[in-house]
C-alpha cells in the first residue's frame, strides 16, 4: 500500500507540475504559430528573403500565399478576402489594403508602411536596351515595340489609364498591348510574347531572361507603397503583430532594398 501511495503521490506531482508550467507557458510567453500570410508581387522577393529568418527567431511558421492587390482573379486578394479564406496578415498595394481597412476587414490601426516600389521597363535578355531616361526616349520605345505587356495590378493601371495619355500615344498603342492577369510581366517577355514591358522594379528583377533597361522618367514615374495590416478575426494577432513589427524593422531595410524597392521604416 506504501509503494502504491508513493507513486500514486509521485504521479500526482508529474502531472501538476506539467499543467503548470503549461499555463505558465500560454499564459506569460508567446506561443509559437501558424502566420497565414498573403502577398502580392512587388513585395513577395523581400518577403521570401526575410521569411527564414523571422521563422527561426520566432519559431512561427509562416504559411505563404501569393495574389495582386487588386483585379478579379481568383488569387486577388480582394477576391480572397471576399470568399472567406483564412488569412491572418495581407502585404499589398497600399491604396487597396486602405479599401479593405475602410471596409473592416483588417485590424484598425494594425497597418505598416513597409516599402515604396517604382516601376521599370525591360526587354528579353540579349536585346537592344532603349534608352528610356527622358520622357521622349520612352516614348520612342514604346512605339517601336512589337507587343508592351503590363501588369493588371496598379503599374499596369497606371500605364493603362494614365501613363500612355501622358505621352499622348493611346491610340497608336490600342493594338499593341497586352494587360497580363497573375503572370509577372517579365515572364511573358522572357518567352517571347512581348518584347517590351513594364511593371515595378521589384516584380521584374527576379526573373530570369530579361534585362531591365531602367526605371520610368522622373516625370512620369508612380511609385506604389506596399504596407501590411492584420486581417480581422485572426486567431493569431499577437504573433501576427511581431511579424508586422519584423517586416518594418530597419534591421531588415537592406534586404528589402536589395529587392528593388525603397524601404519604409516605422511609418504609418
Amino acid at each position: 500500500m506504501s509503494r502504491f501511495m508513493s507513486r500514486f503521490n509521485s504521479n500526482i506531482k508529474i502531472t501538476l507540475l506539467t499543467l503548470t508550467a503549461a499555463n505558465l507557458f500560454a499564459g506569460g510567453q508567446a506561443v509559437a504559430a501558424d502566420i497565414r500570410v498573403i502577398s502580392s508581387g512587388g513585395f513577395a522577393q523581400a518577403y521570401k528573403n526575410l521569411a527564414p529568418a523571422y521563422e527561426q527567431t520566432s519559431g512561427d511558421k509562416l504559411v505563404s500565399g501569393w495574389g495582386p492587390s487588386m483585379g478579379t482573379t481568383t488569387n486577388a486578394i480582394p477576391v480572397r478576402m471576399a470568399r472567406g479564406e483564412e488569412i491572418d496578415v495581407v502585404i499589398m498595394v497600399g491604396d487597396s489594403l486602405d479599401a479593405l481597412m475602410k471596409e473592416g476587414k483588417l485590424v484598425a490601426g494594425s497597418k505598416v508602411v513597409l516599402a515604396n516600389s517604382p516601376i521599370a521597363c525591360a526587354v528579353k535578355k540579349g536585346n537592344a536596351k532603349p534608352d528610356i531616361s527622358t520622357v521622349d526616349g520612352l516614348k520612342s520605345a514604346f512605339l517601336k515595340a512589337r507587343k508592351v505587356a503590363y501588369s493588371d495590378s496598379a503599374s499596369g493601371e497606371y500605364i493603362k489609364h494614365q501613363l500612355m495619355k501622358k505621352l499622348d500615344i493611346v491610340e497608336q498603342m490600342q493594338d499593341k498591348t497586352a494587360q497580363i492577369p497573375a503572370t509577372p510581366v517579365g515572364e511573358i517577355i522572357a518567352h517571347g510574347d512581348a518584347d517590351f514591358g513594364c511593371q515595378q522594379r521589384s516584380e521584374l528583377l527576379p526573373v530570369e531572361g530579361i534585362d531591365i533597361v531602367g526605371l520610368l522618367p522622373p516625370e512620369v514615374q508612380l511609385t506604389t507603397v506596399f504596407s501590411a495590416a492584420i486581417v480581422n478575426g485572426s486567431k493569431v494577432q499577437s504573433q501576427a503583430q511581431a511579424l508586422l513589427n519584423f517586416l518594418s524593422s530597419e534591421k531588415n531595410a537592406g534586404a528589402i532594398a536589395d529587392t528593388g524597392l525603397e524601404p519604409v521604416a516605422g511609418k504609418k
